[in-house]
């Protein structure tokens, strides 16, 4: 790898360890091997740019991730409520084994209000979050996904795993399972219409 690989490497490294805001240069350098100083204001202009670089890819990994958490969810023979608990089952279990990129995710939303290019980047992975996750719980191809269903049941999807991602970073202990999150949502449907009762 090139210093700027290494560089990169090295901020992905801190931002899991420290979080964007505590990693100083020093952090940065000596994680990526003793690279200089100078080198991260050649390659990326300054640390909140490298920070944010590696947000980035962790952010894209981390879409990556979800994809392949949530791709082929349904078991066979269970029904749409099941093949849904089965899908926040999911996950729940990425919320920890991925907790690093998850927190990066939430640390990526507070330094885009400073930082265009990473809002950009992050409102861009929203709209195709939304979309994918509709096709999923549709079971049709992205392609079939209309911006009304994107903006429906894709954007609910999104904030339900956002507020529960949420719970599980803060208090796994009291943090709903995935049993919980479907008869949460049975209890608003049936409070909200009342054919449902």
């Amino acid at each position: 790898m090139g210093n700027r690989e290494d560089l990169l490497a090295g901020a992905r490294r801190c931002l899991v360890e420290k979080g964007w805001a505590r990693t100083t240069i020093r952090d940065i350098t000596a994680a990526a091997g003793g690279v200089s100083m100078a080198a991260i204001g050649y390659h990326f202009g300054s640390r909140e740019a490298l920070l944010n670089a590696a947000l980035i890819e962790a952010i894209d990994e981390w879409g990556t991730e979800t994809g392949r958490t949530l791709s082929g969810y349904a078991e066979p023979g269970a029904g749409p409520a099941e093949q849904y608990e089965a899908m926040w089952e999911r996950i729940i279990e990425s919320f920890t084994a991925h907790r690093p990129l998850w927190i990066a995710s939430l640390e990526a939303l507070l330094q885009a209000e400073h930082y265009p290019e990473l809002r950009q980047h992050l409102a861009r992975g929203q709209r195709e979050g939304r979309r994918g996750l509709a096709a999923i719980l549709a079971g049709v191809e992205e392609d079939a996904v209309g911006d009304d269903m994107t903006r429906t049941l894709g954007a609910a999807q999104l904030a339900l795993m956002s507020g529960v991602m949420t719970q599980w970073l803060l208090d796994p202990e009291q943090a709903p399972s995935a049993a919980q999150v479907v008869a949460g949502l049975r209890a608003i449907v049936a409070g909200t219409d009342p054919e449902a009762k």
